[in-house]
């Protein structure tokens, strides 16, 4: 994607992505660095970027990836909008009646009529084909 006389990139994001860049198999983990950093657009380089909690309305988070010629002159600009989505499973893990988001059994199980935890019946099959 990146345009043909681009030979370096750099990337910002709002506060709520978290970058990651592997060049050469070697992952630069966490954050990016200052905005100013700029790395080789080298075949197999790769960006990762991802959130790490909900968002709160749609489209909050942006990356923004800008692009050089030799020369250090800048070229082009791609960016992406980011939604983050929170996915929770929300049991009866106490047995008694009322699904709770928090309730502090929801990461154990334990057997018995005075036991706790969500028992789950789960259908992987193909109901179509």
């Amino acid at each position: 994607a990146a345009p043909a006389r681009a030979v370096s990139f750099s990337v910002k994001h709002t506060e709520g992505v978290s970058v990651e860049v592997a060049h050469r198999g070697q992952a630069e983990v966490g954050s990016t660095p200052s905005s100013g950093t700029r790395w080789p657009l080298d075949e197999g380089t790769v960006l990762r970027f991802s959130m790490n909690q909900a968002s709160t309305e749609v489209n909050d988070n942006k990356v923004t990836v800008s692009f050089y010629a030799e020369g250090g002159q800048p070229i082009n600009q791609a960016g992406v909008f980011l939604t983050g989505i929170g996915i929770s499973l929300d049991v009866d893990t106490d047995r008694d009646g009322v699904v709770e988001k928090n309730n502090p059994n929801k990461a154990s199980w334990t057997w018995g009529p005075e036991g706790h935890g969500a028992i789950l019946l789960v259908s992987c099959d193909k109901e179509r084909p």
